[in-house]
């Protein structure tokens, strides 16, 4: 037959040493962040809110390809692509993404989108601060998560740099926007194209 296990009494140390913890942190100095007045520095790889990057002519990175929306484990990513036309190009690809949506009221910031986009079109900031009353403010739409636009950019939708591809996007070789790049006319967004004006004819 096997041994019944030996029954343990609780000791008069057990207590006293769950006590201890207690005094201990009673004669600590307190920690008290004057939070929002001063705001902690988070660590450079800090996860927080998600950001659209651009290429350097401004062109979007996203190429709709859903990846991050199926590595979430959250099931906080909605994504739509679309494709691309030379009359409204919004990335130097096929494709690009047409509805991007995050959720942070499921998001966990886990950072396995980032790990799965592979353009590093999806990136993570340090920006922290994404509560909110209502649970419509925290979808974030595409617009949202957009970069902005820094010098040398054109904002989308506009044509691609002259004598370029797509794999020289990646190769770094686009620094900026080509000269006399224009904004074109976003017609999926209900935008009407702008008309060519007319030369008047001149009377002989």
């Amino acid at each position: 037959m096997a041994e019944e296990p030996k029954e343990t009494k609780p000791g008069f140390q057990n207590p006293v040493a769950g006590f201890g913890v207690t005094f201990k942190a009673m004669f600590k100095k307190r920690l008290t962040e004057q939070y929002p007045e001063q705001k902690k520095t988070t660590a450079p790889r800090f996860h927080g809110r998600h950001q659209l990057n651009r290429h350097p002519d401004g062109l979007e990175k996203c190429i709709g390809c859903e990846l991050c929306a199926w590595a979430c484990p959250a099931d906080a990513i909605y994504v739509e692509g679309a494709d691309n036309t030379d009359e409204e190009r919004y990335s130097p690809g096929e494709r690009y993404g047409r509805v991007y949506q995050i959720n942070y009221a499921r998001c966990i910031l886990c950072g396995l989108c980032i790990e799965a986009c592979p353009t590093r079109a999806l990136t993570m900031t340090n920006e922290f601060e994404l509560a909110d009353s209502s649970r419509a403010n925290l979808i974030y739409t595409k617009e949202q998560l957009l970069a902005g636009l820094d010098e040398g950019m054109v904002d989308t939708p506009h044509a691609i740099f002259p004598g370029m591809d797509e794999q020289d996007y990646y190769r770094g070789l686009v620094t900026e926007a080509a000269p006399g790049t224009v904004r074109q006319a976003a017609v999926s967004k209900g935008e009407k194209p702008q008309e060519e004006p007319q030369e008047e004819e001149v009377e002989a």
